[in-house]
């Protein structure tokens, strides 16, 4: 249920996403849904946040297990190669729960508005160990992270109202040499 809320929070928004929605995509009994989810939609909409949170910071992995040779570019150009192909194969219908859910409820539901900073936290938290990993400095690891992560979400909007992928490859194009020379040179 925590997963159909996400996919239907991505591509509906909040609040045109309901509960008896989630259940008939879940494929759950409605009743299920107040046992598992006592503190109601927000409840869930906050578990189903979560799970996206840690679900990009997972990916991070994955993505770098992807390359030949792990680079800042490379792991930013796979992180958008994944919207890509997404938008090419289904549409652009849906776009990261987690942004969804900011902006529906980040003035009028503070534990969504929590939900969603621990989200980001977490998947900001694996780029940066990540970038970390490949010889980024410490100290400029987490604000990259932020860059690559605001630049992708923006990229995603953008592709999203224009049909197109030209953001997304546009700011991989273009981020990528930064991001690679951020990375220190050891003798």
């Amino acid at each position: 249920m925590v997963f159909s809320a996400a996919q239907l929070i991505r591509r509906d928004g909040v609040a045109a996403t309901g509960m008896r929605e989630v259940a008939v995509h879940a494929g759950a009994p409605r009743g299920s849904l107040q046992h598992y989810f006592p503190g109601g939609k927000e409840q869930l909409v906050n578990e189903a946040v979560g799970w996206a949170g840690r679900y990009a910071g997972n990916r991070v992995a994955r993505f770098l297990a992807a390359l030949p040779e792990p680079t800042p570019s490379g792991l930013f150009a796979e992180m958008v190669r994944q919207w890509t192909d997404e938008y090419e194969a289904a549409g652009f219908a849906a776009g990261c729960p987690v942004a969804a859910a900011t902006v529906d409820c980040a003035e009028s539901v503070d534990s969504t508005r929590e939900a969603a900073s621990a989200a980001f936290a977490t998947w900001t938290g694996a780029v940066a160990d990540a970038l970390t990993g490949m010889g980024v400095p410490r100290e400029r690891a987490a604000s990259l992270a932020t860059l690559m992560i605001g630049a992708l979400e923006g990229a995603i909007v953008i592709a999203r109202a224009e049909r197109d992928v030209r953001a997304l490859t546009g700011v991989a194009r273009e981020l990528g040499p930064l991001l690679d020379a951020a990375v220190s040179v050891k003798d």
